[in-house]
């Protein structure tokens, strides 16, 4: 089995509020303390399968702008989700499976790229998609309890899919067992590690009490198992991948401040921090009652993300 990441944004940030305050002490944090951020996803490649872990941003997501209310950047795009993904060497009719840890477009952007694939996630992750159809596996984690978790969905030999509610209703985990780790692909339980060594919970999350216990029980697991922990949106995730480096809580990774990002001009559309839902001004938000033609800085104040119902506040300039 090889685990590879698939790097398609660097070089952005998060401030600690955001990566650390989510339960209710955000303001006595920092907001000039700052944690380096990117975004990859993962493959894993069985031998006899090619599993994705999350597919990306659409390729025709709009770079964001940096002001300073900017609570997360992701970073400057390297190249798009399906250029580093064929960069790998592989192309999308060899991927069979698709895990998808939660609904957030930084996670499902590419779905639509991978024709031969069934896409395995939860029921709720499923519904909030609206995804359908017989490629569709809405996993029921009938295959029993895997060590600190309650429940599992056995995906391929080595392979498990495990529920981890609360960052979103659906939320699931990946663990890979290979050559004697446990390779954690976790979506985002946290945005950064020092959050996991710190044992605390970002901003982001539909139901705090179940991430709470999501947090806890992935402290549990690597407290008992030698892992290796594959973070979305810090490059600590592809370094630890890289060096099959193991969690060890009672010895913090060096926090290595991010480094200089390149600035871009706004195009007044706005792109929600949470899930990346995109408001253009050009569209507007018909369902919920905003004409095309209605600017950002227009839209009423209870306004909210029509996909993850944040507030404008959740929205960055891109």
């Amino acid at each position: 089995m090889e685990i590879k990441a698939v790097k398609f944004y660097e070089k952005g940030f998060m401030t600690q509020p955001f990566a650390m305050g989510g339960e209710g002490d955000a303001e006595k944090l920092d907001a000039k303390v700052r944690y380096r951020s990117c975004l990859q996803n993962y493959l894993i490649d069985t031998g006899d399968e090619v599993i994705l872990v999350d597919t990306g941003l659409p390729a025709e997501f709009p770079a964001m702008v940096v002001d300073e209310n900017t609570q997360i950047y992701l970073g400057n795009p390297i190249v798009d989700y399906m250029t580093a993904f064929r960069a790998l060497g592989y192309r999308p009719e060899q991927v069979t499976k698709i895990l998808v840890t939660h609904k957030h477009e930084d996670h499902t952007g590419e779905l639509r790229s991978f024709p031969n694939a069934k896409i395995y996630l939860s029921p709720e992750e499923a519904d909030a998609l609206k995804l359908d159809g017989p490629n569709v596996v809405r996993v029921q984690y009938k295959d029993g309890p895997y060590h600190t978790f309650d429940a599992s969905e056995k995906i391929a030999e080595g392979v498990y899919l495990l529920p981890a509610k609360g960052h979103t209703t659906g939320n699931s985990i990946i663990v890979a067992e290979c050559d004697g780790l446990f390779y954690m692909m976790h979506g985002d339980v946290t945005y950064t590690d020092e959050a996991l060594y710190e044992n605390k919970l970002s901003v982001v999350f539909e139901d705090k009490a179940a991430a709470r216990d999501t947090l806890d029980r992935v402290r549990a697991f690597v407290r008992k198992n030698p892992t290796v922990y594959c973070g979305t949106h810090t490059p600590l995730g592809y370094e630890n991948l890289e060096a099959k480096r193991v969690v060890d809580l009672d010895r913090p990774t060096e926090t290595i401040p991010p480094g200089e990002f390149v600035r871009v001009e706004a195009t007044g559309k706005y792109v929600c921090s949470v899930c990346g839902k995109v408001y253009d001004p050009a569209e507007g938000d018909p369902e919920h009652g905003i004409p095309a033609g209605t600017k950002f800085e227009d839209l009423p104040n209870d306004w909210k993300c029509p996909r993850c119902r944040q507030p404008k506040s959740k929205f960055n300039r891109a």
